[in-house]
């Protein structure tokens, strides 16, 4: 997917249109509590601005479901912009209307605006399905998709936590900015390079790493990466439906039984296409899912009180030994209730093997999500090729989806 980048085209004295990921964690008193949306945005937005564009940022925040929330309004994002950039960032009360139109009119060149959260408006989150299907829908899609595309002359994406959605403003919008340049931003850029060429071309033996809690979320991303990868190490409460579907006993652990005959038919077929599965041979149980709760480490059958918490010290062993060799890792989800101590020990072991696969000479992605957070709690982040800032847009991208709202955009 080769797109035309916001370096391929000329922005002096033009407006642009930039949909962006700023989707960050609030506290109680709204302070933002991480920046690292708004920092990882920074390249593109100050590669505009040094340029001589005139740059309307837009963005989602939260789920407020139509309806204007102050909890969840962007104006937190625009006093951090303004002192990241060293430059006032104007403040846009709503993301359309006839106050937001002037705002963007008067716009200089170098200079930015923020609009206020997408999000507020229910018109942004209609799905391009239903809007086929209801004309009103359709009508009311488009009507607030106009409104935005009419503000700029140009349009960048560079929001790929949001590059699966149909969106409004991912998808209506550049849809009718059509014969306007449509670029990505250099976030999504080195995300498609990553995960794309990656995937396309990855060097030899490639491991993948696939965790969380459930094996219906992932089927889509093992079916597709069984063809590419020589193994993929399973862990997290994934791993329990394998288990019973082995004929093991799980206990309590969290299990999809009507996924069962669906991951013996992956494990047969991992066979057949010669990639290796591998499953935990030991795990850490407790009988209460809290932190510090009274565990112990079984192999085999899980008795009926008990419950799978994280992977246990063998399988840390045999999945660092696995990752030991490996010259392209991507790992997605954690290995067990990673946020509760003591339960946290296999991500622990598995992000740190990461990291030192990557010091060996690998390319390493982390498909966002909670394996980014556990990366990052561990302060790993510079010892890794690539952090996904899109999670599920990350998954979707694994399990070979195309993504509409990329797709539209200019190639190259």
């Amino acid at each position: 997917m080769a797109k035309k980048t916001v370096a391929d085209i000329d922005v002096q004295g033009k407006k642009v249109l930039m949909r962006c990921d700023f989707n960050v964690p609030l506290d109680d008193q709204c302070n933002i509590t991480s920046d690292d949306r708004i920092v990882k945005a920074l390249p593109t937005i100050k590669n505009i601005l040094d340029r001589g564009g005139a740059l309307i940022l837009m963005s989602h925040l939260g789920r407020p479901a139509g309806q204007k929330d102050e909890k969840l309004s962007l104006a937190p994002v625009a006093k951090r912009l303004s002192e990241l950039l060293a430059q006032q960032v104007s403040f846009a009360h709503d993301c359309v209307g006839a106050e937001t139109q002037a705002k963007a009119r008067t716009l200089n060149s170098g200079r930015c605006m923020l609009l206020e959260n997408l999000r507020f408006h229910k018109e942004e989150t209609i799905k391009d399905k239903a809007a086929k299907e209801d004309a009103q829908l359709r009508q009311a899609k488009d009507d607030f998709a106009k409104q935005l595309a009419a503000l700029a002359d140009i349009y960048v994406d560079d929001a790929f936590g949001t590059a699966h959605r149909d969106n409004a403003s991912m998808y209506t919008v550049p849809k009718m900015m059509e014969g306007k340049p449509r670029v990505i931003g250099f976030l999504i850029e080195k995300e498609l390079r990553f995960l794309g060429d990656t995937l396309k071309e990855p060097e030899k033996p490639f491991v993948a790493i696939l965790g969380g809690a459930k094996v219906s979320d992932k089927i889509g991303v093992i079916e597709n990466l069984i063809e590419k990868v020589d193994r993929i190490l399973i862990g997290g409460a994934m791993a329990y439906t394998f288990f019973k579907a082995n004929g093991q006993q799980v206990g309590k652990s969290l299990c999809e039984d009507d996924f069962l005959d669906k991951a013996t038919a992956l494990l047969e077929r991992a066979k057949d296409a010669g990639c290796e599965i591998v499953l935990p041979v030991d795990t850490v149980i407790a009988k209460e899912f809290k932190p510090n709760a009274k565990n112990k480490v079984v192999s085999g059958n899980i008795d009926p009180e008990w419950q799978g918490m994280d992977i246990g010290p063998e399988t840390r062993k045999l999945f660092v030994e696995k990752l030991a060799a490996a010259k392209t890792v991507v790992w997605n989800g954690p290995m067990g209730v990673f946020e509760m101590p003591p339960f946290d020990e296999g991500t622990k072991a598995v992000a740190l093997a990461v990291a030192q696969a990557t010091d060996n000479g690998a390319s390493s992605i982390i498909g966002g999500g909670d394996s980014a957070s556990a990366v990052a709690n561990l302060g790993l982040q510079d010892k890794i090729s690539h952090i996904s800032t899109g999670g599920g847009a990350s998954l979707e991208f694994l399990e070979g989806k195309k993504f509409v709202c990329l797709e539209i955009l200019d190639e190259k």
